[in-house]
């Protein structure tokens, strides 16, 4: 499995957590869909820079990222697909009524 797939299958399992999961479903409901989207963006990023950050610091074992240009193009490249795959998972799931 690639770095991409499994960038977007995060960004995937991200947006079905907040559509779906009791506590994260009430809250993330109650937002404005511009506010969903700059949260899911917002955490996309988190995650992404904390990842190259720890990797590079030596925190994070594996060689899942690269600590070099390249490694962050890469990581880059996984951010853009992990969003896509988030924005889209939000739009196709089906809306669950938050009571």
């Amino acid at each position: 499995m690639s770095s991409d797939q499994l960038s977007a299958g995060a960004g995937i399992v991200l947006s079905l957590a907040f559509s779906y999961a009791p506590g994260l479903r009430d809250r993330f409901a109650a937002l404005s869909g511009e506010h969903k989207r700059l949260f899911m963006l917002a955490a996309l990023i988190i995650v992404s820079l904390g990842s190259f950050a720890l990797t590079c610091g030596g925190l994070l074992g594996g060689t899942a990222i690269q600590c070099s240009k390249d490694g962050a193009v890469n990581l880059l490249w996984a951010f853009v697909a992990a969003t896509i795959a988030n924005q889209a998972a939000f739009l196709i799931s089906p809306k669950v009524d938050a009571r």
